[in-house]
C-alpha cells in the first residue's frame, strides 16, 4: 500500500530519458512509499482503486512538481562576512588585490577560527534556510575558512548538525585547499604537507567528509599540488571535486577529468582542450553565475562548447561571503540564462539532474523517477519556465524530503 499520493499537480521530472521539454507530465500522479516514489505518471493511468491501495490522497490544486533543488556548491559555512571589502572592489580594488593584501578568504578565515562549532551552525541554518524556503532539499556544504586541522573539522561539524536542522540532505566537502593561511605564508609546501597528512585522514577517519575540493588556481593551488591532494584523498576513500579555470586558465578541468573528479566548477577560462576533456570523461560542469555577477566578471563560461560537446551543466548559488552572498536558487537560474544564456530548462537541470550528479547522487535524486527519494518541490506556476523567470518572487508552495512534507523552521 502506497504512503501517499499526490494528484492534480503537473511533474516536471527532468528524467534524461524522455525527449519531453522538463520531462513534463501534465495531469500527473505521484505515489509515495518509504520515503521513495512509488509510482509517477498520468492520473488516467491510474487503476480505479486506487484510494484502496493509499493511505493517504492529496490534491496539489493544479501546481506543479519538480525534483527538490540540489544547490551542488556552496560555501554556507563561516564566521563574519566581507561587505567591507565588496564596497573596496566597487571602488576600484580587484579580488586578487583585496586577497594578496590578506583580505579575501583570509579574512574570512580569522572570523571563523574565532566562531564556536555552535555560531557557525546559527549563522550557517540562517543561510540554509534561506535555500530551503526556495525548494532545496539536498545541498553541498564545504569547508575552507577553517585551513587549519581543528578549525576546519569544526566547519564540518557545523555542515553535519545543519541538515536535520534544516531538514534538507547535506553532502559536505573538505576545502582545506582554499588558499594558504598566514602561518604558512613562506612555507606552502608545509601546509600542503599538513592537508595531506593530517587534515584529510582526520576527516575521514571521523567521518566528516564527502569529497575533498582544491581551488587550482594563481592565488590557491598549483596543479601538482592539486594532484598530490587528490591522491591523498582517493587514498582515504574521499571523492573529488575543483575549482577550475575561475580567473585564468591552469588547466585544471582537464586535470580534474583525468583524476575522475565528480566536476570541475567556475570555468570562466575553460579552453577547448579543457572541453573536450571533461566530455571524455563525464566530468559535470558547475556553472556559477553568482559569482561571475557579483565580480562583474566579463568573461564567461563557454556555454556553447559545453552544450556542443555534451558535457553535463549544473548550476550551484556558491554561496560564499567574498564573491557570491546569494542565497536564492531561483535567482541563480535566472542570472544563468541571462548571464550565460542557458534555457530555463537548463537551469533547472542544473538545479536538479545535473546537480545531483555533480554530486555522485543521480542514482538518488534529481530527478521524478520510481525508486528515487520522494524529494520534492510544488511550485504554483503556470510554466516550469517560470522558476528562471520571476525575479524576486518565490513560488514554492511545499517540500517534501523522503516524502515527508516539511515546514518552513524544518
Amino acid at each position: 500500500m502506497w504512503d501517499l499520493l499526490l494528484l492534480d499537480c503537473h511533474a516536471a521530472t527532468m528524467s534524461a530519458d524522455t525527449d519531453t521539454p522538463y520531462g513534463a507530465v501534465r495531469d500527473a500522479a505521484v505515489a509515495i512509499q518509504d520515503g521513495r516514489i512509488a509510482w509517477i505518471g498520468p492520473r488516467s493511468a491510474l487503476s480505479a482503486d486506487f484510494e484502496d491501495l493509499t493511505r493517504e490522497v492529496r490534491s496539489l490544486q493544479g501546481a506543479w512538481i519538480t525534483p527538490g533543488l540540489v544547490d551542488c556548491h556552496t560555501h554556507l559555512v563561516f564566521g563574519g562576512n566581507r561587505a567591507v571589502e565588496w564596497e573596496r572592489r566597487l571602488n576600484g580594488a580587484t579580488y586578487e588585490e583585496i586577497a594578496r593584501a590578506g583580505g579575501g578568504i583570509l579574512s574570512s578565515v580569522r572570523a571563523t577560527r574565532a566562531a564556536s562549532e555552535d555560531d557557525l551552525v546559527e549563522s550557517g541554518l540562517r543561510r540554509l534556510r534561506a535555500l530551503t524556503a526556495q525548494g532545496v532539499t539536498t545541498v553541498e556544504v564545504k569547508s575552507g575558512y577553517g585551513l587549519e586541522t581543528e578549525s576546519e573539522l569544526r566547519s564540518l561539524r557545523a555542515a553535519t548538525r545543519l541538515g536535520p536542522l534544516a531538514g534538507v540532505n547535506v553532502v559536505r566537502t573538505l576545502l582545506s585547499a582554499h588558499a594558504v593561511p598566514q602561518e604558512f605564508r613562506d612555507d606552502r609546501s608545509g601546509y600542503v604537507d599538513l592537508i595531506a597528512n593530517e587534515i584529510i585522514p582526520a576527516a575521514a577517519r571521523e567521518a566528516l567528509a564527502d569529497a575533498v575540493d582544491v581551488y587550482c588556481e594563481t592565488i590557491g593551488f598549483t596543479p601538482g599540488e592539486t594532484r598530490r591532494l587528490f591522491a591523498a584523498a582517493k587514498a582515504h576513500g574521499l571523492r573529488v571535486k575543483l575549482h577550475a579555470e575561475q580567473l585564468s586558465d591552469q588547466g585544471g578541468a582537464a586535470l580534474a577529468a583525468d583524476c575522475g573528479a565528480l566536476s570541475a566548477d567556475h570555468l570562466e577560462h575553460l579552453s577547448d582542450e579543457g572541453v573536450k576533456a571533461m566530455a571524455r570523461a563525464g566530468t559535470v560542469a558547475v556553472l556559477l553565475p553568482g559569482a561571475y555577477y557579483f565580480l562583474r566578471d566579463t568573461k564567461a563560461p563557454p556555454v556553447d562548447a559545453l552544450r556542443r560537446a555534451g558535457v553535463p551543466m549544473a548550476v550551484a548559488t556558491d554561496c560564499n561571503p567574498g564573491t557570491s552572498p546569494l542565497t536564492s536558487p531561483l535567482l541563480a537560474m535566472n542570472m544563468a540564462c541571462t548571464l550565460f544564456r542557458l534555457t530555463p530548462e537548463e537551469a533547472l537541470a542544473g538545479f536538479t539532474r545535473e546537480g545531483a550528479r555533480a554530486l555522485g547522487l543521480a542514482a538518488e535524486c534529481g530527478a521524478l523517477e520510481r525508486g528515487k527519494a520522494a524529494d520534492l518541490a510544488v511550485w504554483r506556476v503556470d510554466d516550469p519556465a517560470e522558476l528562471a523567470y520571476w525575479m524576486g518572487a518565490n513560488p514554492l508552495a511545499a517540500r517534501y524530503l523522503a516524502g515527508r512534507e516539511q515546514t518552513a523552521e524544518a
